[in-house]
């Protein structure tokens, strides 16, 4: 540092005693900095105990050859195939039996064990290994593929040690946090490093949430845990960033305020109940908070409700934008669902909107999501604004079977679509149905010419189409037709 650089002067003793005296200092400073460092080791012998060892085996039929794909259900033609890997250690045998390793923690000191979902499924058999070297064989108590965690039960192992459930939503991004598992087979390992980041979201499924660590993570900690400081499980791993399949500094985990929702339903009834509020929602990009006279992107923009939903029944229309469920924010859409699914089922709740750039507040009562109800629709961040330059004709029956349209759909169909145009920029193709503009009814050409009359170059138009059948929002910003 340069503040403890020797200052040398000739023929005076002040200089070499300002020299021996910053010398002082900065050993001093040094050893103040070194103690502020974590001393782990007492932290470590105490957190050992309730982490487990979990393999599994896994009788493929007779007609099978080579292990299993090693990316989940849900993984299968995502563009991050190759980034996101679950921490599978899997050993194909000539006998077609396929082992896979993964970690685990004690929750209950009756034998329950958190774990992913990943690691036990498909399983034929789990083996438990504890810190003491004793193995167990474990039972499926219920798991989860949505969140994929999962909770298994081991019997006649006395009194275990219980892990701390801590609470993530106090973890702040620079903490110190500690991993123990089993990468790669190898036992009670344990590496350190800080949450790196909270609220990512990597595509692996509605809910995501992850907290992000640069504490070495591989194949084999898989249902780990996470600890902080304190002890407190805060997070179970469950994916990495990677090219290789090993470490690159960027692991995430669940985190346990997640995790423990999950966990206490799984035990009680081996499944997972979630709320469902019967919306189809988007996110709000720039050009769309504009078009809906939002200040700021934020909030889930509602693209369709469902009859008979919950959301259709509390007066919830398309083009709201919802920023507040049952008290909690909704700073961006994937934060909807996750609110939504851990709502209790019946629950009256308030939920605020943005609708016309006015706040209201309206109340829903929460029912319970069947697995076949859609909740989400994907965002669409194509809103890339820069002349209208569309052509459009009246939607005619014979239209509305080729497009595959229910009845109560209106409006015109996009034919061509002009490259480089206000339209192009913005997302808009062939066969899409604009179905409204700014919020207004588009029934046939003359009502879509009025409405691209009435606009002005710079407007954002709201526009809402219907793609493939399914609702969407998008902003056309007009540009000068002369550029």
């Amino acid at each position: 540092m340069e503040r403890c650089k020797m200052w040398h002067g000739k023929g005076h003793w002040l200089p070499g005693l300002f020299a021996l005296l910053t010398g002082l200092l900065c050993a001093v400073a040094g050893v103040v900095e070194a103690s502020t460092l974590p001393d782990l080791v007492p932290l470590v012998k105490r957190l050992k105990p309730v982490v487990v060892n979990i393999s599994t085996t896994h009788n493929p039929p007779a007609a099978q050859k080579g292990g299993k794909n090693p990316f989940p259900e849900g993984f299968s033609n995502r563009p991050l195939d190759e980034l996101f890997r679950r921490f599978f250690d899997q050993m194909p045998q000539e006998s077609q039996k396929s082992n896979s390793l993964g970690s685990g923690v004690i929750v209950d000191a009756a034998g329950y064990i958190l774990t992913n979902n990943h690691v036990i499924a498909d399983a034929d058999n789990i083996q438990v290994r504890l810190t003491d070297d004793r193995e167990f064989n474990a039972k499926v108590v219920g798991k989860d593929s949505k969140t994929d965690l999962a909770l298994i039960r081991i019997e006649g192992a006395g009194t275990l040690p219980v892990a701390q459930l801590g609470d993530s939503d106090r973890a702040d991004v620079g903490s110190w946090v500690i991993a123990i598992g089993n990468p790669f087979g190898l036992e009670a390992t344990v590496t350190s490093g800080i949450i790196s980041a909270k609220g990512r979201h990597i595509g692996s499924g509605p809910y995501d949430n992850f907290l992000q660590t640069d504490a070495a993570i591989n194949p084999g900690n898989s249902g780990g845990p996470l600890f902080n400081l304190d002890g407190a499980v805060i997070g179970i791993n469950t994916a990495i960033f990677s090219r290789s399949g090993g470490n690159m500094g960027i692991g995430f985990a669940i985190p346990i305020n997640m995790a423990k929702s999950v966990m206490e339903q799984l035990k009680s009834h081996g499944r997972v109940t979630r709320g469902w509020l019967g919306v189809r929602i988007q996110s709000v990009t720039h050009e769309l908070a504009k078009a809906l006279s939002l200040d700021k992107r934020y909030g889930a923009l509602v693209a369709s409700v469902e009859s008979g939903s919950p959301a259709s029944a509390a007066g919830i229309q398309p083009g709201d934008v919802v920023i507040r469920f049952d008290g909690r924010d909704v700073g961006q859409m994937n934060e909807l669902p996750a609110i939504v699914a851990e709502t209790p089922i019946g629950k009256k709740v308030r939920i605020d909107l943005i609708r016309d750039g006015k706040a209201i507040s309206l109340d829903v009562v929460v029912a319970e999501l069947k697995e076949k109800a859609a909740e989400v629709a994907s965002s669409s961040d194509k809103a890339d604004a820069s002349s209208f330059g569309a052509s459009v004709r009246s939607l005619t029956p014979e239209l509305r079977e080729q497009l595959e349209l229910e009845e109560s759909v209106r409006g015109v169909v996009i034919t061509a679509v002009e490259p480089g145009s206000s339209a192009a920029n913005a997302g808009l193709r062939a066969k899409d149905v604009i179905a409204e503009i700014n919020r207004k009814p588009i029934r046939d050409v003359a009502d879509f010419r009025r409405a691209l009359q009435n606009a002005k170059t710079g407007d954002a138009l709201l526009i809402l189409l219907f793609r493939g059948g399914e609702p969407l929002y998008l902003a056309v910003q007009l540009a000068d037709s002369g550029k």
